[in-house]
């Protein structure tokens, strides 16, 4: 086993390249995948070609790099091949993680749960998901269970961060400036996490001997329409121009309470910020909104 490298599956995505980073910043050794984006990150990290639905090619890469460590954010949200990349395909790597002896770290999400629940979801709490996503997601958690139980499966909510802007923030920022006309729901609760928060207590977890579910989200529930706001008056930006609606407007069902309780990973040092306290130490807001 290759005792210092780290193999980060979806390094071309949001939160990949935020690992990238941070483990660069902490001089350790790097290997990274993507699917449709070419290799052109940084010349100091092995990049891999790999396509999740093929297991064989899955199970020969990691049996490649032989990794000590495994970070698993690749995933696919909307497509036809959704099941077999989120769902399946993150079984795949446990099992080829659990083959080679390597630590996993598991990134799954909030949504799979039904959003009908009054109060933060806990780590207990089983997943009841009500989107193809959010059942992509169950999928993989209990794929995960079952070949590597060892492994950390972390809960996640809606990842952001400036530098490069996110997907999430720069949709609320469109309606912001005038560009879309879309509303914001009002009655979906989620608690934002900012991505370097989150990239340091993923790399932080790994060094350690955790497993089974740990929620890593941000420290505040705020609607789709607060964080929209929020945003917003970060930017210049006049707040008012965010509409607010309600999750009943949706053609699709929608969870619409999935905030977590992080009381877990707060009582074993983890620090996950609120959007409020991120916002104040970049210099982007003064006051709420």
């Amino acid at each position: 086993m290759n005792a210092d490298c780290y193999l980060i599956t979806g390094g071309t995505g949001y939160l990949g390249r935020a690992l990238i980073r941070q483990a660069g910043h902490r001089g350790l050794k790097v290997a990274a995948t993507f699917h449709t984006q070419p290799q052109s990150l940084t010349s100091d990290v092995g990049w891999y070609h790999l396509d999740l639905r093929e297991p064989a090619a899955v199970m020969s890469l990691i049996h490649e790099v032989q990794p000590s460590v495994i970070i698993h954010t690749a995933f696919r949200q909307y497509d036809p091949d959704l099941m077999a990349v989120t769902g399946e395909g993150a079984g795949y790597v446990a099992e080829a993680a659990a083959r080679v002896g390597a630590r996993l770290i598991h990134i799954s999400s909030d949504v799979i749960f039904d959003g009908e629940k009054v109060g933060a979801y806990t780590e207990e709490d089983p997943p009841n998901p009500i989107t193809d996503y959010g059942r992509a997601k169950a999928r993989a958690e209990a794929l995960v269970q079952r070949y590597h139980p060892a492994a950390a499966i972390v809960r996640t909510s809606l990842i952001y961060g400036f530098e490069p802007i996110d997907r999430h923030s720069a949709f609320a920022l469109a309606i912001a400036r005038g560009e879309r006309s879309e509303r914001l729901f009002r009655d979906e609760l989620r608690c934002p996490v900012f991505v370097e928060d989150l990239a340091t207590a993923l790399l932080d977890l790994a060094q350690s001997d955790y497993r089974g579910v740990i929620n890593f989200a941000g420290a505040e529930t705020l609607s789709r329409y607060e964080w929209g706001r929020l945003l917003a008056q970060a930017h210049g930006l006049d707040p008012d121009r965010i509409v607010g609606g309600f999750s009943a407007e949706s053609p699709t069902p929608r969870p619409r309470n999935c905030a977590l309780d992080i009381s877990r990973a707060r009582h074993l040092g983890y620090r996950l910020r609120g959007v409020h306290e991120v916002l104040r130490a970049l210099g982007r807001l003064t006051e709420r909104v």
